[in-house]
């Protein structure tokens, strides 16, 4: 009875301990910039192996609907943190500047933006200088569509029209020739012309990066009331999404297994396909391996900044120093997690 009795309080005080702990876990809620695609791995995976558990973290990520969504939600203080295009996270900030709780970058993942202009090649469009006077197509919110001023102006093109559908419509848009080119990221409309049945050495992929337009793409983002109310839990978050970050560029097939069980009905082989895209494009790029992982350059934030407050014409100039701090990124040896190529 006695041996019965100790070990019922054993299994309570354990199990009390434990709910303890999970208690003690901070609770973080992340919004994507987007759906449960290939890309998402690089916050699932951690989730799912334990990383952010590991750090005292409670982390729910949740899918999104666009870069925009992704800032207002963590300014309203609905998210905590979130993944957005820095773009659009320093637009909000200068027409915005008496927003209580600003969204703050702090850590950078896709070091160049992954937009790009496409055609096909039975247009005869084959390089940028192509572009001028023809008809591009994007949803009028497209990070793309949105810095296309400054491709247009590095590359002299000039007199182009543009037509605004909803997302899905883009790329069949262009199969079906209403429209003479694409803008939008490489690793989404590329896969999405090949499912419609366009073979990839028939499109023409100008990628912003490649042809001078040097902005950062997506980066993570923190609302300013969690880094005043609780800076160290960025700080474990950002340790947390750096190790499983590394598992995933190592294994790209195995990280897919977490966007998998959050969407049932994602197409692994297509996502794994754009996780890899992803990782060569904008992730593991020349830019990435010069500059370090999550980190940046600041003459490059600072053009970015100029670049920004001119072409998307906000109330006031972008501050660099307010957008981005780098604080709390992980030491030298847990950022470094890009292959050499």
């Amino acid at each position: 009875m006695h041996k019965r009795f100790f070990l019922k309080a054993g299994a309570a005080a354990l199990a009390l301990s434990c709910v303890a702990a999970h208690a003690a876990n901070t609770p973080i809620k992340f919004q994507l910039d987007w759906r449960f695609e290939g890309p998402a791995a690089f916050f699932l995976h951690p989730v799912a192996k334990g990383h952010f558990k590991a750090e005292g973290l409670d982390v729910q990520v949740d899918a999104g609907s666009g870069s925009g969504g992704a800032v207002q939600r963590v300014a309203s203080g609905t998210y905590d943190m979130g993944f957005a295009d820095l773009a659009s996270v320093m637009e909000f900030h200068a027409n915005n500047p008496d927003a209580p709780n600003k969204p703050i970058a702090v850590m950078v993942v896709y070091n160049n933006t992954p937009s790009s202009i496409m055609a096909l090649k039975k247009s005869g469009i084959k390089a940028a200088a192509d572009l001028s006077g023809k008809k591009l197509g994007a949803p009028v919110f497209d990070a793309g569509r949105k810095a296309f001023p400054i491709f247009a102006a590095a590359n002299k093109i000039s007199n182009v029209t543009w037509t605004t559908m909803d997302p899905p419509l883009r790329e069949t848009m262009l199969v079906r020739g209403d429209i003479d080119a694409i803008a939008g990221f490489t690793f989404t409309s590329l896969l999405n012309l090949e499912a419609r049945g366009v073979k990839p050495q028939d499109v023409v992929v100008m990628q912003y990066a490649d042809h001078g337009v040097k902005m950062y793409g997506n980066v993570i983002i923190a609302s300013s009331k969690l880094i005043q109310e609780n800076p160290e839990a960025v700080r474990k978050f950002l340790r947390g999404f750096a190790k499983g970050a590394k598992e995933v560029i190592a294994k790209p097939a195995d990280a897919i297994a977490a966007v998998k069980a959050r969407d049932g009905i994602v197409n692994v082989p297509l996502e794994t396909r754009r996780l890899q895209l992803a990782i060569d494009t904008v992730v593991n790029s020349p830019d990435a391996r010069a500059e370090g992982f999550g980190q940046l350059n600041a003459s490059r934030l600072s053009l970015m900044a100029s670049q920004v407050s001119d072409v998307y014409a906000t109330k006031q100039r972008v501050q660099p120093a307010v957008v981005w701090n780098g604080s709390f990124l992980p030491d030298a040896a847990t950022l470094d997690i890009l292959p050499r190529k």
